[in-house]
């Protein structure tokens, strides 16, 4: 199987030769564990690291470590101009200005800021420029069934502060929503709707631009959390012309302790800051501050510049191997993870049929057993696998479950890692022993 794209050439997936060569970049790769070569399928969770980008994040602490955008000295002017090199590495990734990428502490700390922004305003905070923020009962704020506690928690948050009203999505059997149901929906109350890019547990991969035309002819603004769809799949932020998105740098080979928040720069200089503090600052007097333009008006305190530089190098080995046949490897990967769990009595795979596009993962239950006595058991065979709600208690809910078992799959995974997963859950029931 191909991607295809669009008025392009077909994109030829990743081979098997040369992900064995990218393996090679990989440490902790070549771990044994519990007595086997390890297969690591969670980077859904959190990804490895190349050793490229671990001894970026070295080379700077040991020869250039110093406070960015503070002091007039050699390590100094050297530490800012790579945090600040990083952001416009990071920037070009997405489709985006290096003005309008904020450095956070994770994707949760980013959406955070974001809703906080709104809390903030409707406080009276940020002045006349901080008016299209401001929420009042009446109004509303779109979640979908499916989100992440990332992307639910914050906007119930600012549901209470603020008296809107929080409503969602629906999605069905398979943990699927479409256009029609978030038209259903999207009324001229919404003024906020937040939404994965790609579903951490089905793989289903939203309608974005719909949906994104949807919420602006209605007047809202739009969040999108890319968290699994950024390591994966080429983006261009603004031409889907999201008001705001989300994302971490530990899913796509970077550090964590870092995050990154887009914003359309004329939202972000109008957002009220969520932190205060040193370095966002312009001048503070005993009884009132004012404060920087964006970013730097969101990058209160200490900021992750190791953790920056390494994050720019992650972008850099990404874009050497290319987002797009990383992609296309995935989607082999997927077909391949969903042909083999069909064959598996006692299975069943949430999310996407087979055939229709999904990211490289795939969550399932298995009758009879246990999430987390699924997870144990590969876990004996060396095989990393995430287990629970996978910060999605709603969703399993809407689904009757209470936890399912992921595999996904990255740059890194193997056919015969793929292989090997399928013949262990093959084995699951019958070691439990659950009758057919």
């Amino acid at each position: 199987m191909s991607l295809s794209v669009a008025g392009t050439a077909t994109i030829a997936p990743l081979t098997e030769a040369e992900v064995a060569r990218i393996r090679a970049d990989f440490p902790a790769l070549a771990e044994i564990v519990n007595g086997e070569p390890l297969a690591y399928l969670d980077s859904g969770a959190t990804a490895q690291r190349p050793q490229q980008v671990l001894d970026a994040e070295v080379d700077f602490l040991k020869h250039s470590n110093g406070a960015v955008h503070r002091g007039a000295h050699t390590l100094a002017g050297l530490a800012t101009e790579a945090y600040e090199s990083a952001r416009e590495t990071v920037a070009a990734f997405v489709g985006a200005d290096a003005e309008e990428i904020v450095w956070t502490s994770n994707a949760t700390d980013a959406l955070n800021l974001v809703a906080h922004g709104f809390i903030n305003a409707t406080a009276g905070r940020g002045g006349a420029a901080a008016q299209r923020f401001v929420l009042s009962p009446g109004d509303e704020i779109v979640v979908t069934e499916a989100e992440h506690h990332a992307n639910i928690v914050p906007w119930q948050e600012v549901a209470a502060h603020t008296g809107a009203t929080l409503r969602f999505v629906p999605v069905d059997d398979n943990g699927i929503w479409t256009v029609a149901d978030a038209a259903g929906v999207i009324t001229e109350s919404t003024k906020i709707v937040a939404f994965s890019h790609v579903s951490n547990v089905t793989g289903f991969i939203a309608p974005v631009e719909e949906v994104v035309a949807l919420a602006h002819a209605a007047g809202a603004l739009v969040v999108l959390d890319v968290c699994q769809s950024a390591p994966h799949r080429t983006l261009d932020l603004r031409a889907l012309d999201v008001d705001f998105a989300a994302f971490s740098g530990h899913k796509m080979l970077g550090p964590t302790g870092i995050g990154v928040l887009y914003g359309r720069k004329e939202l972000l200089n109008a957002l009220p800051p969520f932190r205060t503090g040193g370095s966002m600052i312009e001048t503070v007097t005993m009884v009132s501050s004012t404060f920087m333009p964006a970013p730097q008006r969101f990058e209160a305190g200490t900021q992750p510049v190791s953790q920056a530089i390494a994050l720019a190098e992650a972008v850099r080995y990404l874009n050497a191997i290319g987002l797009d046949r990383i992609e296309a490897r995935e989607e082999q990967l997927a077909d391949r993870l969903l042909a083999g769990l069909a064959e598996i009595p006692g299975i069943r795979v949430v999310g996407p049929a087979r055939g229709v596009a999904r990211a490289g993962l795939a969550s399932f239950d298995v009758d009879g057993v246990h999430a987390h006595d699924v997870g144990q058991f590969l876990d004996d065979k060396g095989i990393a696998v995430r287990v629970g709600h996978h910060c999605t208690q709603p969703l399993h809910r809407r689904l009757g479950l209470t936890a399912t078992t992921r595999a996904s799959a990255y740059v890194y995974t193997t056919e015969a890692e793929v292989d090997r997963f399928l013949a262990a859950v093959a084995g699951v029931r019958p070691y439990f022993g659950v009758s057919e």
